[in-house]
């Protein structure tokens, strides 16, 4: 439509924003959105119910997002006890017929697990969760239903969408109803997925496609005498898989974990033409083989088939409409990174679109979502390709390339498990190859230290902190998350700097000084904008409405007296001031205007800039090795 027509347009509802699509985008979406008293819409052609597992992992930082929405201690609840998950590892078989089957070759600490657990313990108050997205939709779906009684609409899908300056008009179908009807939205967020809006809208998506053909199989089985007890991912090298896993088993519980879960599923690449990738029980047959317990009793709940992709969309703002989690970005399951990148797009979206809706912040601050989550989405794009990458080179230290028959790759094995020189050698090559894996399950600073470098932010000139996938440090520049510090209350409690920040507004966190002018500052300016800000007083020793005996809190954040650091409500820093300023009130005023009213300046240039390195680690897991990358650029149907 052209502009203004929406506006005109006859609609049958109204809705401030409508959500496309019910996973964890759509639904934390919805829960920022309520948590801040903005109702809406949510839509799904499905009935918000998952049939299998799907992703599983949930880092601090969505850790964090879930205890804001309430449902992160019900997470912690339904998974796993902290000394039954916290270990990948890499063995031959489960069991099997001679003593080279069921042996470990090696095995790692992840997800803050073992030596790791006091640097995710330093990033973040909440700690690492696992619990498989069937169950997590369950629990967004049900808070997200109490939050917006009547708002939550499954079996309704989205058929037509025009935009103008206005918002937008979606034409939608009650499956069940056999009805049509229109919907008037000021904005909508599409996290369908990719399903419908992108294509609406001819949004393109770049990256490589189809890099390899996959079939998980979710069953139950009894592997208790089997399994690793500690491992929640088990990696199966075998001679077939030509030196990468032919296999990797997943513990899913429920109650039960570690090698008495009941529930696993079993992943599993397939060539194009292999003639049992839709032959279920040949399928599983193939798991039982790959486990080395040919007659195993198993139970198939599901089989999915999958593609390996790493793909970006070119846009994630059209106008009125946001692209969200898999709708704006895929990646393959290496580093678990694609449901908790999809929630991170929800909680930098929903303060932003609670601002614009109730008049606090101009439309201008809209514009920032893209160039913030657009760049980690590209980041963890590729750092999942790569991870991807990670496992080949164990089973060519154990001596498996290709072309060898299997009953060759054995005899390699054979090689490896050896009491000889050869064997030593092998042994130490695999493991340093086991060990380089750390960059994917202790990839902390993918996971907690992703910074915007460009968006609803002023930068204060400092350069970046290196930027590594394991090297997480705290800092307070703009654009990082603010530092987890544990703090002391009034009342003797302690609680992090972190939960501190303010849901809604910004929040100003000063040295608390007696007569610090900061207050009377924020006074000022919140009048001034309309925009709420809270102030924090952070006293040196005992001074402040909190104090920080050890005086870790100014440290980390590099304030010195008098100086002020500004926090939005996704805890991301916006502005720092390490010194004090001669006049705070006109210093903080310009800066609220600016970070509230003004578009971010945009990288220039080709919108697929950035993607070379996804277009090489594509590559490398399309091949087997580097060669010139390409892009596959690809309008969504």
């Amino acid at each position: 439509m052209t502009d203004n027509l929406i506006r005109a347009a006859a609609a049958d509802e109204e809705t401030p924003v409508l959500i496309v699509g019910g996973g964890p985008a759509g639904l934390t979406t919805a829960l920022e959105l309520a948590r801040r008293g903005v109702h809406g819409m949510v839509i799904d052609r499905r009935d918000f119910t998952t049939h299998f597992p799907r992703a599983h992992l949930l880092n601090v930082r969505t850790m964090e997002t879930f205890h804001d929405v309430g449902i992160a201690d019900r997470i912690y609840a339904e998974g796993p006890p902290e000394d039954q998950w916290h270990r990948v590892a890499w063995y031959t078989s489960l069991a099997g017929p001679t003593p080279l089957h069921g042996r470990r070759i090696g095995c790692l600490p992840a997800w803050g697990g073992g030596a790791d657990r006091e640097r995710y313990a330093d990033a973040s108050p909440r700690r690492f969760g696992n619990l498989p997205q069937l169950r997590v939709d369950t629990l967004l779906w049900e808070q997200a239903h109490k939050a917006w009684p009547g708002g939550i609409r499954p079996r309704t899908e989205l058929i037509g969408l025009d935009v103008d300056d206005t918002g937008a008009l979606a034409t939608v179908r009650d499956l069940d109803a056999d009805r049509t009807y229109r919907i008037r939205a000021r904005y909508v967020v599409a996290a369908d997925g990719g399903r419908t809006c992108a294509g609406l809208l001819g949004v393109q998506v770049s990256g490589p496609r189809a890099l390899l053909d996959l079939v998980s199989v979710f069953f139950s089985a009894d592997l208790s005498e089997y399994a690793d007890p500690e491992a929640l991912l088990t990696y199966l090298i075998q001679p077939q898989g030509e030196g990468n896993p032919v296999g990797v088993l997943l513990a899913l519980g429920p109650d039960q974990w570690g090698a008495r879960s009941p529930q696993w599923s079993m992943g599993m690449h397939m060539h194009p033409d292999d003639p049992i990738g839709r032959d279920a029980e040949a399928l599983t047959q193939r798991v039982r083989d790959l486990i080395g317990l040919p007659d195993l009793e198993m139970r198939v709940h599901a089989i999915s088939h999958w593609q390996y992709e790493g793909v970006v969309a070119d846009r994630f703002r059209i106008g009125p409409v946001f692209l969200a989690g898999d709708a704006a970005h895929r990646h393959p399951p290496t580093g678990g990174l694609g449901l908790n990148t999809a929630v991170g797009d929800a909680t930098n979206l929903g303060w932003k679109l609670a601002a614009v809706l109730k008049g606090q912040a101009g439309d201008e601050l809209l514009d920032s979502y893209e160039p913030e989550r657009r760049q980690i989405a590209i980041r963890n794009v590729e750092h999942s390709l790569r991870n991807a990458g990670r496992h080949g080179p164990i089973g060519s230290a154990m001596g498996l390339r290709k072309g060898l028959s299997v009953d060759e790759g054995w005899s390699e094995i054979a090689v490896w498990a050896s009491d000889t020189e050869e064997g030593a050698r092998r042994r130490a090559a695999a493991d340093a190859a086991v060990a380089h894996n750390a960059e994917d399950y202790s990839q902390l600073n993918i996971e907690a230290g992703f910074t915007y470098r460009t968006g609803a932010l002023v930068s204060d000139g400092t350069p970046p902190a290196e930027d590594t996938a394991t090297g997480f440090t705290s800092n307070a520049r703009p654009g990082h998350h603010v530092p987890h510090v544990w703090l002391r209350a009034a009342d003797g409690w302690t609680v992090s700097s972190s939960d501190l920040v303010a849901v809604e507004g910004f929040t100003l966190f000063t040295d608390g000084a007696p007569g610090c002018p900061w207050h009377e500052a924020a006074r000022t300016v919140a009048w001034a904008t309309g925009h709420p800000i809270t102030v924090v007083g952070v006293g040196v020793g005992d001074g402040g409405d909190y104090a920080d005996p050890g005086g870790r809190w100014h440290t980390v954040c590099g304030l010195e007296a008098g100086g002020a650091l500004l926090v939005r409500p996704d805890r991301h820093v916006a502005w720092r001031s390490a010194t004090a300023p001669a006049d705070p009130a006109a210093d903080l005023e310009g800066v609220v205007h600016t970070l509230l009213h003004r578009s971010p300046e945009l990288p220039e240039g080709d919108p697929l800039a950035g993607l070379k390195g996804i277009a090489e680690a594509g590559e490398a897991v399309r091949v087997g090795h580097s060669r010139e990358a390409r892009l596959f650029t690809v309008v969504e149907d």
